[in-house]
């Protein structure tokens, strides 16, 4: 994705060629870079090497090639143990393994201390999107901004990239935020198709309707942090907490109609009838975020 003559010259290594770690691969080696690989199955690696690879027989084989050492691995586990006694002094670690935020900054302080530099990554893409410009594919980066720098440009060959500060455990802490976001959209999702499910309403036709809905909903995102933020969550109110709450009823009964269980919608209708119990029917539904926490007392249901 970057026609970068000196990213194209960066060496690199990249332990772990699954279906991601092999879309990223064949994108840095269609960009000109040096690629040595590892996996923990040999023969998961060779077939990189019919594309330009060097297939290293070991972990430590693979970052003493060099400097620039990355992660696509299972789990977090799994980093720890590739890289178990390995010397990691001078090394470049970028870490694309998907964890969690405690995770990334654990990792982070265990790479340090070997004398490694270290950044904590999460892949907003499937690897399909790898290495195409046009699918909007990109990778949220977190920890050093002194490796982030020198190696940037040859980080976005695969996809885009956003730094999201120093904080070892941002990265993750994005992308999980963004894939629960998702996880919530294609519940409702489901919820949707299920309803028409039986009638004669063909699916493919619904789509259409569906994605533009859900794309016109979308930038109330923009509206719900700017409430977040002021802590006004009566601000610029369109349909308030009580109506939604009110309205919640003709989605449950037409829901019973049709034969569908409402279990993907009640934990929100549940969560809203808390917070407008607490008296916030004239606000948004954002204020709802307080029952969330975990630390709120009172937080739990009721």
């Amino acid at each position: 994705m970057t026609d970068n003559p000196v990213a194209s010259r960066t060496p690199l290594s990249l332990l772990g060629t699954g279906a991601m770690g092999t879309a990223l691969a064949r994108a840095w080696l269609a960009a000109g870079h040096p690629v040595t690989v590892w996996n923990r199955t040999p023969a998961r690696a060779a077939h990189l090497a019919a594309e330009g690879a060097a297939v290293a027989a070991s972990a430590a084989e693979a970052v003493a090639a060099n400097r620039l050492v990355v992660l696509c691995l299972l789990d977090d586990a799994s980093v720890g143990d590739a890289l178990d006694g390995i010397d990691l002094s001078g090394r470049d670690l970028v870490n694309l393994t998907t964890g969690t935020p405690a995770q990334g900054r654990a990792r982070a302080a265990w790479a340090q201390a070997r004398g490694a530099r270290f950044l904590d990554a999460g892949i907003m893409a499937v690897p399909p999107m790898i290495g195409d410009a046009r699918s909007g594919a990109y990778v949220l980066y977190s920890g050093s901004s002194g490796l982030f720098e020198e190696h940037g440009a040859a980080l976005a060959v695969p996809a885009g990239t956003r730094y999201v500060g120093s904080d070892p455990g941002f990265a993750a802490l994005h992308d999980v935020a963004l894939l629960s976001a998702m996880s919530g959209m294609f519940a409702g999702v489901l919820h949707a198709f299920a309803l028409i499910r039986r009638e004669d309403v063909a699916p493919k036709d619904f789509a259409p309707l569906l994605v533009s809905w859900l794309g016109a909903m979308a930038p109330a995102a923009h509206k719900a942090a700017e409430q977040l933020e002021s802590g006004d969550h009566g601000k610029d109110v369109v349909s308030n907490l009580a109506m939604q709450v009110a309205g919640n009823a003709t989605l449950l009964a037409t829901a019973e109609e049709q034969g569908v269980s409402p279990e993907l919608l009640t934990p929100y209708m549940a969560l809203m009838e808390r917070w407008l119990a607490e008296g916030h029917g004239d606000e948004d539904t954002t204020g709802a975020v307080e029952l969330l926490d975990v630390r709120r007392a009172g937080s739990g249901p009721s």
